[in-house]
């Protein structure tokens, strides 16, 4: 993987991988070292207390939250196909949609078995019985989705939110009985080399959940696990610390990221007079390069329903139709027939083909356009790893910081409030 892969990996806001470098590669770490720190202002016993905690929380959570519902959801796709479904079927076809302004059908599963079933392609065909398969058996299928959504995010919730928390505790008073015990003994034992210390013992529905994402859900996962967490405190003060936390938590990881994005690129537009909206592997792509130089890249010729569907399923092989695969805007079969079970999102389709037809325009206009293109690339990457920076930044630093000045606001300690000796 190139490193504008890579970058492109991490400022897909829709995917894991900007969690992935936040959560586990600067947030926890960052996270566990304030821990300390704050705690060591009450004591060295505490501060180990909060690191070891720390440390399981952080990392524990991370793998469940991060792996946990896709695992879940492999497991589940298992299951569904033995129950003679395909999962890949997109429930959302079940909707035929219309462009309103003629009024016609441009996607539905009962279109798009009527558009594809003369193709002969195996792969083709072996698409339309899946869908035929699920249009049969709608609410069975309906009804299996369902239970695959409430499974991916209710399994991993209960683990990170009610059993994780449990757990981790139990270790702590375990090891503080351990240790009480053990200087006791030591006590009885040496009173006389004891003595001077000073020891502290302390349907639409269904459409709607069935198409989101990952990282939708996992969101949905903080919640629950937000939720657990508050319910499984040791007492009220740290009940109302961790919903602090948490709440932050949620809104620095699936909100702020996405725009802190926005107004970098928004800025860089006005800035450098470029635009940079486009993905840093379409900016890269030396094909996509040449062929604005040879004024011979293809669009469609608007970006209403009936272009786009014409211009997808006509012409998969153009350089539009690739890069649409490869940002999953569409979805092609090996055959080179576009996917009948896969659902096209329009309006997502049509800003695509709306920007990659701006920068075109834009880069004809410069005097070098490989020039231009790698500089666009240059600036989209920069603004990448500084929103990466910025809201890891938040997270790591800012939030935990604000995290103990509201511990010592509320508790009067910057000590763990689970932590404390009653």
């Amino acid at each position: 993987m190139t490193i504008t892969n890579i970058i492109s990996a991490i400022g897909n806001n829709s995917s894991i991988y900007p969690l992935l470098v936040r959560d586990c590669g600067i947030e926890a770490p960052s996270k566990i070292i304030i821990a300390r720190n704050e705690n060591m202002k009450e004591s060295k016993e505490i501060a180990n207390d909060a690191t070891r905690e720390k440390i399981i929380d952080e990392y524990v959570t991370s793998a469940i939250w991060l792996g946990g519902i896709p695992a879940v959801e492999c497991i589940a796709d298992k299951f569904i196909s033995k129950k003679g479904y395909n999962p890949n079927v997109n429930i959302k076809l079940f909707k035929e949609e219309k462009n309103k302004s003629v009024n016609n059908i441009f996607q539905g599963i009962e279109y798009n078995i009527n558009k594809f079933k003369n193709v002969n392609e195996k792969d083709v065909q072996d698409a339309l019985k899946d869908l035929v398969k699920v249009k049969e058996n709608k609410a069975s299928f309906e009804k299996l989705l369902t239970k695959k959504f409430f499974a991916a995010t209710i399994i991993p919730t209960i683990i990170m939110g009610f059993v994780l928390p449990k757990l981790n505790f139990a270790l702590t008073a375990k090891l503080r009985k351990n240790k009480k015990e053990q200087n006791t003994l030591q006590q009885i034992q040496a009173p006389n080399l004891l003595s001077n210390k000073n020891i502290n013992f302390t349907g639409n529905i269904t459409s709607t959940i069935a198409n989101l994402r990952t990282v939708d859900k996992m969101a949905i996962s903080d919640g629950g696990l937000t939720v657990g967490r508050v319910s499984t405190s040791r007492n009220k003060d740290e009940g109302y610390v961790n919903a602090f936390r948490m709440i932050g938590s949620m809104i620095l990881n699936f909100v702020t990221p996405a725009y802190i994005a926005k107004g970098l690129d928004k800025a860089s537009n006005k800035l450098f007079k470029i635009n940079v909206n486009l993905d840093p592997k379409i900016l890269a792509n030396k094909n996509f390069i040449e062929a604005i130089k040879e004024n011979n890249f293809e669009l469609p010729k608007s970006a209403s329903a009936r272009d786009l569907f014409e211009f997808i399923d006509s012409k998969p092989n153009t350089l539009f139709s690739q890069m649409a695969q490869e940002m999953e805007k569409v979805s092609y079969l090996k055959s080179g027939f576009r996917d009948p079970r896969k659902y096209v999102d329009i309006k997502d389709l049509a800003n695509f083909r709306n920007e990659i037809e701006k920068f075109v325009n834009m880069a004809k206009k410069s005097n070098n356009i490989e020039k231009f293109a790698k500089k666009a690339k240059y600036i989209k990457c920069a603004n990448i790893l500084a929103n990466v920076g910025i809201s890891s930044f938040l997270l790591a630093g800012v939030l935990p910081k604000l995290q103990y000045g509201f511990n010592k606001l509320v508790t009067g300690s910057y000590s763990d409030p689970g932590l404390r000796k009653e």
